[in-house]
């Protein structure tokens, strides 16, 4: 269910502020990009088997059921769920992948390896990339991790030594719709495998845990001091907004089984985006409460989805409707989510056509599973020239999970937070030939990696914020994914494939 109150007057024209935090790429360096540097990536992909004709067949009603069927039956090794629009898609078999870390973009395909430093625009190093693929028609899934940040806005933080995106174009893609499914695959033998899988039954999904509220709240003390300290540099005039978060591991015996967790979830949940995904070393379901950025290639339209300010949505109508009602005449929730309006549009401003940058929707209420939300929509019409990664590039990391400005808010979370975000507060995403993309930005996820699971939530700090109220806002978005958890085999979680 999606609820929106007390709507304002949509499509208005907004100015750009003076201070504007677009990304800065790194200075150019020996072997930095230039726009004749695409042809270092000719033929890379030569191998990259061409996908097949579509079949369609038999499918649940329930396409996150199918989905789930198709995970669990392993078919074509690392996958990628992404929903989008009422349609499921499922990715699988990676054909070829594209990795970027702090030094290089590595492509692999088939036997063949090549591997290029960074340069100045790391971006548009990977639109060179997939511009070499051979086939017309392909989609691209992947991952961002946060660390991408620090990459993109120089000086605010360690990138460190792990791969900060991973894209994977797949052997087999199938759109899952209610009873239907439609299979393209450059394997045959997937074909017959997939739709056996889609006849088969779901498996069960169990119940969730007896102790989430005594789990949720553990270790408040150390995120409280890390908001204290941040109130203080907020009004010591270093920054305006930074958005902190905890992390909160799940013990070993309680791992949960990703494929029963999603689908739980999903019936709970009212995301924007929902992702499962098997990709590039990380294991996460998560259900996406808004969008980093959205592009579509036939339009050239850009936009973005901030939320920004937070209620819990209560079990009965009238206090949910109280807790709205609070959350639009506060003060501080307001102040919050107007800053993250304002550098949207800003950094949309840097990507787009001058004069086409209006705010579509402004301060409505969106539900997202165990919260509600103050939401906009800002959009605008890419600039010539201008690309779908440059646009990602421009709106990577999502202002509401950063904070502003975007730079200092970095340096912030990079001062206050203990480890590494990894793929909490990065995107999950696709892209196409035709100069589409959606990137969900992730948050409300469970997440597996080196044989841990964890969960992670974080809050907007100003300068009138509580530490406690803080810490509560955390606790009431992990009630989005928590209760949900479904249990696996009682092990630690095996390795990412």
């Amino acid at each position: 269910m999606t609820g929106t109150t007390d709507p304002r007057p949509t499509a208005v024209p907004v100015p750009t502020a003076s201070t504007s935090s677009s990304p800065r790429m790194p200075s150019a360096s020996p072997g930095s990009w230039d726009p004749q540097d695409s042809r270092t990536w000719n033929s890379w992909a030569d191998a990259l088997p061409a996908l097949g004709p579509e079949h369609t067949v038999e499918s649940p009603e329930s396409p996150a059921e199918a989905a789930v069927r198709l995970a669990r039956a392993g078919v074509g090794g690392e996958y990628v769920v992404y929903e989008r629009a009422g349609v499921w898609h499922y990715a699988c078999g990676p054909a070829a992948t594209v990795t970027l870390d702090a030094e290089r973009i590595t492509a692999r395909c088939g036997n063949r390896s090549l591997t290029r430093p960074l340069g100045a625009a790391p971006m548009r190093q990977i639109a060179d990339v997939l511009a070499q693929l051979p086939h017309r028609g392909w989609r691209v899934y992947g991952w961002a991790a946060f660390e991408l940040a620090h990459l993109l806005h120089p000086d605010t933080g360690d990138t460190g030594r792990d791969p900060l995106l991973h894209l994977m174009l797949p052997t087999t893609e199938v759109a899952l719709t209610p009873g239907t499914a439609r299979i393209r695959t450059a394997d045959p033998e997937h074909l017959p495998l997939m739709a056996k899988a889609l006849a088969g039954p779901t498996g069960t999904v169990g119940e969730g845990h007896d102790d989430v509220e005594e789990l949720l709240r553990s270790g408040a003390e150390p995120y409280q001091n890390a908001v204290t300290r941040t109130v203080a540099d907020i009004r010591a005039g270093l920054l305006q907004k930074a958005v902190l978060s905890r992390p909160l591991p799940l013990p070993a015996h309680t791992a949960p089984d990703l494929t029963a967790s999603y689908l739980a979830g999903r019936g709970a949940n009212t995301p924007a985006r929902s992702f499962l995904l098997d990709l590039g070393g990380w294991r996460a379901a998560g259900f996406s409460p808004e969008t980093v950025v959205e592009v579509d290639g036939a339009t050239g339209r850009v936009s973005t989805q901030p939320l920004a300010g937070t209620r819990a949505l209560a079990s009965h109508p009238d206090e949910t409707a109280r807790l709205r009602a609070d959350l639009l005449g506060d003060p501080k929730e307001i102040h919050e989510h107007a800053l993250s309006v304002r550098l949207a549009v800003d950094e949309l401003a840097g990507v787009c056509r001058p004069g086409t940058v209006v705010v579509e929707e402004f301060m409505t209420v969106r539900e997202r599973g165990s919260v509600q939300h103050l939401a906009s929509r800002a959009a605008g019409q890419l600039g010539d020239g201008r690309g779908p990664w440059e646009a990602f590039a421009a709106l990577f990391p999502a202002i509401t999970a950063t904070g502003c400005p975007k730079p200092e808010a970095l340096r912030a979370i990079s001062r206050y937070e203990d480890e590494p975000r990894g793929l909490y507060a990065g995107a999950v995403f696709t892209a196409d030939d035709r100069g589409s993309l959606d990137a969900a930005l992730v948050l409300r996820t469970v997440f597996q990696r080196d044989g841990r699971t964890w969960l992670r939530a974080g809050a907007g700090v100003m300068g009138q914020s509580t530490p406690e109220r803080e810490w509560e806002e955390t606790c009431e978005k992990l009630r989005s994914v928590a209760p949900h958890l479904r249990p696996g085999s009682g092990t630690a979680p095996a390795e990412p494939r």
